[in-house]
This record gives C-alpha cells, sequence and structure tokens, in this order.
C-alpha cells in the first residue's frame, strides 16, 4: 500500500528492507491528575513536542529492580539529560565504597568493564566526586530521585521518558497566554501524566530521506537483522552526532537528508562560539530574544537602565563610571537616620556601607546605599536602606558610540542599548528595528560551520542544538580545506529557547544574593 508519512510518500511492499534506525516519541497523550492518579473525570488531550511551557519532572514512585532494568529502560548518554539520578533504601556495599541508604546515585554512561557490562556512577560527599561502576545484574530497589530541573515537553519525551512508563510532571511556567486554542485548562498549574505514542524512523534501500512509520501502523515485519548486510544502507546524523566527531575527522562532505534535503555540503570544522543574549526591551510578555555574533558590525547607543531596589544600585555600581540616577517611586524612611525618597530626587550612587538606626529602643546595625542627593546649586550626602524598595532610573551623560565588544569589556551586563549605526554588511539588519534591547549575558555554544559544495562562496556556522537536521557522510574528497569567508549572523530564537538557553548558562553561576530584608 501507499502510505502518505509526514509529506513523504512511502510504498511498504512485500518483501521490502527496511533498515531502523531509532524510536522517537512523536506525541504525548496528557491526561490531568491529582496526586500522580488520573482523575476519572479527566479528558486526554495530545499535546506536540512544541507545545509551550517549561515542566518539572516528578518522581516516579515504583521502583527499579535491578540496574539492568535501569540500563534497559532509562536513557543515559553524554549530555547532561542523560544523567539520571537514583537512590537505594538499602546500603550497597562495593570492594571500595560503600554507598548509604538514601543516597544520591548520578548514572554518567553504560559500557563494558572486565567482560561485564556495568553503569558508571557516582556520588558526591563534602563537595568531592566519587566514581564506580555497578553491574547490571546488581539488583535491589532504586528509586527515583526529585528532579529540580526544568524541561520543554521535547527535552522530556527524549530522555526523561522510560520504556514501558508513563511520566508525570508539573507546570512550571507558561510562555504563552491562555487562549481558546490551548487543549489545557484555563490558569492550569497542576499534574499531567504523559503517555508517549512512538514512531519508527527507518532508512530504505533506494531512498536517501528517513522514513517516520508511526508505531500503530497495521504492518508485519520480520527481522532478519542477524542475516543482511546493513552496510548497503545510508548511516543518518543527527548534527550533534557530527558534532561529536572528532576534530581529526574534518573537514567531511555530506549530504543533507532532513531539513533543507538533497543538497551536499562541506563541514569544516566544530567549535565553540560566544554570542551575546538579547531581549527587546518591553513592559509587556511578548519580546523578541536575539543571539548576537562578536563580529556584528553595528553601533551601539546607551539607554537607560531601571533599579527597583537600592540593593540593585549597587550591584550596578562601577569603578569606571559615577552612576546618576532619578527617583520614580516615593519611600518613607522608617529610621530617622536614613533618607526618605521623593519621585524626582536625583543621586549620584557611592558606596555600600553600614549604619546604626534605632529600631524599638535599639541600636541595630543595617546595610545601607551612601548617595549623593543632587540640589540645585550643592550636593547633600544621604543614606538609602539596601532593603528600599523603590524605582530608579537611570540618566545617561555618555553619547559615545559603542562596539559590541567594546561593551562587553567595558560594562557589567545586564545593560540597555539601542542600534544606532546598523550592520552595513548584511542586506537587513534585524536589530535595527528594534527600540530598544537589554544585553542580558555572554554565551557559549556549538557550532558547526558549513558551506555549499555547489557554490562555496561564503561557509556559515549552524547551531548544533537548535537546528533539526539530518545528514549522512559521502566518501568524497573535500576540495578547499580553508573554508571560505564567514557569514555570521544574529539569530532570532523562540521563547522556549531563550529559557533554555539562560538556563544551562547559570547552572554553574551561583545565584546573586537575594536583597537584605527589611527589619521586623
Amino acid at each position: 500500500s501507499i502510505y502518505e508519512m509526514f509529506g513523504n510518500e512511502c510504498c511498504l511492499s512485500t518483501g521490502e528492507v527496511i533498515k531502523v534506525i531509532g524510536f522517537k516519541i512523536n506525541k504525548l497523550i496528557a491526561s490531568v491528575c491529582d496526586n500522580n492518579e488520573v482523575s476519572r473525570f479527566s479528558a486526554k488531550v495530545e499535546l506536540p513536542l512544541n507545545f509551550p511551557g517549561l515542566y518539572k519532572v516528578v518522581a516516579d514512585k515504583t521502583p527499579y529492580v535491578s540496574i539492568e532494568e535501569i540500563a534497559r529502560k532509562v536513557s543515559i548518554g553524554p549530555t547532561r539529560f542523560g544523567h539520571p539520578c537514583f537512590y537505594s533504601p538499602e546500603d550497597i556495599k562495593l570492594s571500595n565504597l560503600t554507598i548509604k541508604h538514601g543516597e544520591q546515585i548520578t548514572f554518567s554512561s553504560v559500557e563494558e568493564v572486565n567482560g561485564t557490562m556495568a553503569v558508571n556512577c557516582g556520588v558526591v560527599r563534602n563537595n568531592q566526586s566519587h566514581s564506580f561502576t555497578l553491574p547490571l545484574s546488581q539488583e535491589g530497589k532504586f528509586y527515583e530521585c526529585e528532579d529540580d530541573q526544568i524541561y520543554t515537553l521535547k527535552e522530556i519525551a527524549e530522555w526523561k521518558i522510560p520504556k514501558c512508563r508513563n511520566r508525570v510532571v508539573k507546570l512550571s511556567n507558561t510562555l504563552h497566554t491562555w487562549d481558546s486554542s490551548n487543549p489545557l485548562p484555563e490558569n492550569f498549574d497542576g499534574c499531567l501524566i504523559l503517555t508517549p505514542v512512538y514512531e519508527v524512523q527507518a532508512v530504505m534501500k533506494f531512498r536517501k530521506d528517513i522514513v517516520h512509520i508511526l508505531s500503530d501502523l497495521d504492518v508485519e515485519v520480520k527481522d532478519i537483522t542477524d542475516c543482511y548486510d546493513i552496510s548497503s544502507f545510508l548511516q543518518p546524523l543527527s548534527l550533534e552526532d557530527v558534532f561529536e566527531r572528532t576534530s581529526k575527522e574534518f573537514p567531511m562532505v555530506a549530504e543533507i537528508m532532513e531539513g533543507p534535503s538533497g543538497s551536499q555540503i562541506v563541514i569544516y570544522k566544530k567549535y565553540q562560539a560566544t554570542r551575546v543574549l538579547a531581549s527587546e526591551i518591553r513592559s509587556d510578555s511578548s519580546k523578541r530574544h536575539f543571539l548576537i555574533p562578536m563580529s556584528y558590525k553595528g553601533k551601539f547607543k546607551r539607554r537607560p537602565r531601571e533599579f527597583p531596589t537600592a540593593y540593585d544600585l549597587e550591584i550596578a555600581r562601577s569603578e569606571k563610571e559615577q552612576l546618576h540616577v532619578v527617583a520614580t517611586k516615593a519611600f518613607d524612611s522608617p529610621h530617622k537616620e536614613l533618607f526618605s525618597v521623593s519621585v524626582g530626587d536625583q543621586f549620584l550612587v557611592q558606596q555600600c556601607q553600614t549604619s546604626e538606626v534605632l529600631y524599638e529602643g535599639r541600636k541595630k546595625v543595617i546595610d545601607v546605599l551612601a548617595c549623593e542627593q543632587i540640589l540645585s546649586d550643592t550636593y547633600k550626602k544621604v543614606l538609602l536602606p539596601m532593603y528600599m524598595e523603590g524605582g530608579f532610573v537611570e540618566v545617561i551623560h555618555d553619547k559615545k558610540q559603542y562596539q559590541l565588544s567594546e561593551i562587553c569589556k567595558e560594562f557589567r551586563l545586564p545593560f540597555n542599548v539601542k542600534v544606532s549605526v546598523r550592520d552595513l554588511s548584511v542586506e537587513e539588519d534585524v536589530l535595527a528595528a528594534v527600540p530598544g534591547l537589554q544585553f542580558e549575558e555572554e554565551i557559549t555554544d556549538s557550532y558547526l560551520l558549513i558551506s555549499s559544495t555547489s557554490s562555496p562562496v561564503e561557509s556559515w556556522e549552524i547551531p548544533v542544538y537548535r537546528l533539526n537536521m539530518s545528514v549522512h557522510l559521502l566518501s568524497e574528497d573535500v576540495r578547499t580545506v580553508v573554508p571560505p569567508a564567514t557569514k555570521t549572523t544574529v539569530e532570532e530564537i523562540r521563547e522556549e529557547q531563550y529559557y533554555m538557553v539562560r538556563r544551562y548558562e547559570n547552572q554553574t553561576l551561583h545565584p546573586p544574593p537575594r536583597p537584605p530584608k527589611k527589619p521586623t
């Protein structure tokens, strides 16, 4: 019969040889649940993998009975998603280490150790990591640990749904306002039970593209793996697969199988590149987000920053220039030693210090921000409590135009700007039309440098983790090892990609200390 699958006609005739290259969750069936149980009044809704929102994974209360079951059912791999954590209710005695009951065990990879299949594991004690292996034959009860990370539905589908099990998730952050097309109830903030619907990914003898076959298709097949030469099939690779190749294997020639299909490309190298994460300055939630390369040739002028507390003024203060702000919100100080602020008051921010205040008849030392209030013909030294919740807007005296690299070198991010001179090296500069931008942070991302084999007049960077594309490698020699001139562009990213980029970048950073509380 002829089946229409994802826009590709695919003939599955008797005797056709199909090489299965993977299984993938195609969509999710979600049910609203209470206490990890499906409500009998709950309707099932179908959610696509790109359904917006960030979700927390609820730990599965059903234990695994062996390490072999975990390795067979749970995704364990080289990325940050593939390091699941479990604990045992009993001590596990190893030759050189005892894993205590309840201790978090991180599973990092599966490999053969001394002729026995085992899982490489680790525990952290007193900020020190201890590595060990557990054989697949190890039995016991192993429970999932609580996971405080947040994920998109696509990430959960790829990494966090064990085979033959459902997954309970809790909505952590909605990315879009609710509308009538949203299949979830309005203002929903509870838990969902996700049941996956799979598709089989396959290649066929005389087709270059990947065929997607839904798992509920009524076709009978027979396993002939042991008696067939599978080397005659194409081997599709994702961009992540290509990136994991060693640097010595580059450059290479490849043909695109999925995505912009049919064209041949040269992949010159893999590397990490710096980008500045920027967001449009808007009061509503529909902000645009960009990743700006350091090679951006436009120029920027500064725009005023806004500060909600005196503590934010201290964070933004720099030795390079004095911070000049105007108050946008009044503040009545509860202590006579500290200054009460009126709307329109202007200040030059000096430094953080401590001050004694009288509180309920006792002297108390608190953190304060020393400032100079600007009066008509003089300056007055004042102290603002660090816990002060007010509002300040920066007064800009600097009229200079800056390159992106200068801003990153001379100022602390976040930093507000607008484009004053557009990038003339590109036909359309998407940043030039944005009235204001906030540079939030510098990030490091993974890229492949590629060009077209048919017209290699320029090369361009493609992001490894944000572009869904499959290739297969060709045996042709690369004619030019040196890539042509590289074209780097500003990349506009979706809201869920923005949250992912910020989340990964901030994983290694400690959050700033919270502003001090108002004395109670």
